[in-house]
């Protein structure tokens, strides 16, 4: 099956981390071939990608909001739960992973693929069912940073056994009482950071398995912060913690 990626920047990524099967892409005719679009035929051309001309309504038919043009491509390339575990010890890095149960907003995951990419998470854990994947919509949602991070599908469960066998903590964003403040917690060690899902958090299977539980302090009117935003907040926390380093 193939799927078309649309927006400057993620088609952009998606060529330039080149994990993916590229078969065309389509340009609007009229579109200007400068700026992004310009190094996005420029690459096209000189990885061996077919680039045709195409009615910019034919692309709209595809996919509105395409910003003139579409990129044809294969399936987004899961990777395994090994695979991000050997991540950190190939760069000799202190791990840090993202797990993310239940999240359900295609533009929440998006986001947070956008921040993990950005401070440098080793990977990302969705569970099997009742979750958003990466689909186009996310990948245009994180700017196509979703094409340089490896992602793979799990049970969380299962997989919390596993990291904590690695001697890494399993650190669950909640907004629960009994839940520490994020400033009073040492975030410098190997760390998986779970976020719930938008409403509900956690499933308490998964609460339940968290070594520790995080909350975000507030001084104003309203509960909490979405999904996004606070696991955002937290992923930089932990960064900064570490030096703005490894």
């Amino acid at each position: 099956m193939t799927e078309w990626i649309y927006g400057r920047n993620p088609v952009y990524e998606v060529l330039r981390a080149g994990r993916r099967q590229v078969l065309r892409l389509l340009v609007a005719e009229g579109a200007q071939r400068k700026g992004q679009l310009l190094k996005t035929i420029d690459l096209c051309n000189k990885i061996n990608v077919r680039v045709e001309q195409a009615q910019r309504n034919q692309l709209d038919r595809i996919q509105p909001g395409n910003q003139g043009l579409l990129l044809e491509v294969s399936d987004y390339p899961y990777v395994t739960l090994i695979d991000i575990l050997d991540l950190p010890e190939q760069r000799d890095e202190t791990p840090l992973i993202l797990l993310l149960d239940s999240l359900q907003d295609p533009q929440n995951l998006g986001t947070l693929l956008r921040t993990a990419e950005a401070v440098g998470v080793h990977g990302v854990l969705l569970p099997f069912r009742r979750t958003a994947t990466i689909t186009p919509a996310v990948v245009n949602a994180s700017s196509g940073a979703s094409e340089h991070l490896l992602v793979t599908q799990a049970n969380l469960a299962q997989a919390i056994k596993t990291i904590k066998q690695l001697g890494i903590w399993v650190v669950g964003l909640d907004n629960a009482p009994d839940a520490q403040p994020v400033n009073k917690s040492v975030l410098d060690g190997p760390i998986a950071f779970v976020i719930g899902a938008e409403g509900q958090g956690m499933r308490p299977l998964i609460r339940k398995s968290c070594d520790l539980l995080l909350q975000l302090p507030m001084r104003g009117k309203i509960e909490s912060l979405n999904a996004a935003v606070a696991g955002s907040i937290a992923l930089y926390l932990t960064w900064q913690t570490r030096g703005f380093n490894s």
